[in-house]
């Protein structure tokens, strides 16, 4: 290259959520473009969300096998995403990551109640290199109540990163943000925070095959579950100290070999997770089913168990939560996370009685039982029918839309609209998705770390009621009645 022209080339993913087939192939990809440069110029990075606990291979080693793979592959900085700050504890990350060889960047996550970061994670990274000073700065997503509940304290992000900026400019030449904020913030951060040279984002899933530029900012991204691998080329004039061109592409990793030893580790540590979760929890002697589309013995005992666990006067929970229904025998955590592989909270809230007969009318309407949901910690394939647990609903299927329920019955006495009832249900119903009557709740209180699969678990090493899980909640009347 002429005169003192350098190039930095940042190889980047995000999103891979545990999509362990595809990581062979990002690991070949990766590694024939580091190749393609002189080693000292090239970092690689990931922008958060490579876990997932849907998969065995997390989810059986606390997010071991994410990072063995990370490091194999040759990762130099990583940015824990939602995924991996909300699904796992504060211990199990700090277990997973303490295996790492790269550094982990979130400017805006520290401990409660001081704010200090824990000693495993950094706000940020200096590269130097030619001469010039280059700082990686890591964000993620902002949901400071759940994080709370974890330990966690986080900041605001956009006003974290305008500070870290502010400082880190008079000591660096080049700035570099690692984002797992999604694209409107992204967005949003290179208007209103000068100096900030390339933003590499995560989070909202969404793919830019060629840089988006932004005021004098420039945007990339992946996409999601380890489709493409991230190339961007930043050239620097070295002796001035300068940016002069960013340019960058997303490499489709479909067509490229598996890496042998990638799938070596991959297999490996599916070995161990399945080993970790074949324990049995209890027997079972008779089986419980599961239905989409109306109530099933497991769809209620679910009810019960959220019930349960979070103290409430009834529990609402949709049947689509469960992919599948457990037969006689015994039972394991593999199974359940099989069945009920969505990373999703209970929690519990104030919900007037007519908001929850409007979800309880929704749920026996074919366009929400088949309602396919994407996103909100969602792993299932359709919404479902609404199973209970201490309300009785008597309906009669042959009338109009809106007005086939007839009795509702909160343990045993007459619903009343205007009353406030307090409901045990599931966090993605807060969020505003599926039965939106249901997100109008007040006081609402999420328990993490538990998903839902653990209170099943939990619910079923209780001793089952075979017999109170199998009573119908819903009874279908006639007309007439």
């Amino acid at each position: 290259m002429p005169g003192d022209m350098h190039k930095l080339i940042i190889l980047h993913t995000n999103d891979i959520h545990s999509h362990f087939e595809q990581m062979p192939k990002i690991a070949t990809v990766i590694r024939k473009l580091r190749q393609s440069y002189p080693s000292d110029a090239v970092i690689t990075v990931d922008v958060g969300d490579h876990m997932d606990r849907m998969r065995l291979e997390t989810d059986g080693t606390g997010g071991r096998a994410n990072v063995e793979v990370m490091k194999a592959t040759g990762y130099d900085l990583a940015v824990p995403g939602n995924n991996e700050g909300l699904t796992l504890t504060m211990r199990q990350l700090e277990e997973a990551y303490t295996h790492a060889n790269f550094d982990i960047l979130a400017s805006n996550m520290g401990i409660i109640p001081s704010g200090q970061l824990p000693y495993w994670l950094k706000p940020f990274q200096i590269k130097e290199w030619f001469g010039m000073k280059i700082a990686f700065i890591g964000v993620t997503a902002y949901y400071p109540d759940f994080y709370q509940l974890l330990d966690w304290k986080l900041s605001d992000p956009l006003p974290t990163i305008e500070a870290w900026v502010g400082r880190l400019k008079q000591e660096v030449d080049s700035i570099v943000v690692l984002s797992h904020l999604g694209l409107a913030n992204d967005q949003r951060m290179a208007e209103q925070i000068p100096g900030i040279d390339l933003i590499l984002g995560a989070h909202t899933h969404h793919l830019l095959e060629q840089p988006l530029r932004v005021g004098e900012t420039y945007i990339g991204a992946t996409g999601k579950f380890g489709q493409y691998v991230g190339e961007m080329v930043l050239t620097y004039d070295t002796s001035r100290k300068q940016l002069q061109q960013i340019e960058g592409r997303c490499v489709a990793v479909e067509s490229y070999e598996d890496a042998e030893d990638i799938v070596q580790i991959i297999d490996q540590f599916k070995e161990k997770g399945t080993a970790y979760l074949s324990s049995t929890i209890t027997s079972l002697s008779r089986p419980l089913t599961v239905a989409w589309r109306q109530e099933s013995s497991l769809g209620n005992l679910l009810a019960s168990g959220v019930r349960r666990w979070v103290d409430a006067e009834v529990g609402v929970v949709n049947a689509g939560q469960l992919l599948g229904g457990l037969e006689e025998g015994p039972v394991t955590k593999l199974q359940l996370l099989h069945i009920c592989p969505s990373p999703i909270n209970p929690c519990k809230f104030w919900l007037r009685g007519d908001h929850l007969a409007l979800a309880l009318e929704q749920s026996l309407l074919d366009e929400f039982m088949d309602k396919e949901i994407r996103g909100f910690g969602f792993r299932g394939k359709v919404l479902g029918t609404l199973c209970l647990d201490g309300i009785d609903v008597a309906y009669d299927a042959a009338a109009p839309a809106y007005h086939k329920i007839k009795e509702i019955h909160i343990n045993g006495v007459p619903l009343e609209p205007g009353k406030q009832y307090r409901v045990g249900s599931l966090d993605m119903f807060t969020f505003g998705v599926g039965y939106l009557s249901l997100s109008k709740g007040t006081e609402t209180q999420y328990f993490l770390p538990e998903f839902i699969r653990e209170i099943l678990e939990a619910q079923l090493s209780y001793g089952i009621d075979y017999d109170r899980f199998s009573v119908p909640r819903w009874r279908e009347i006639g007309a007439a009645h």
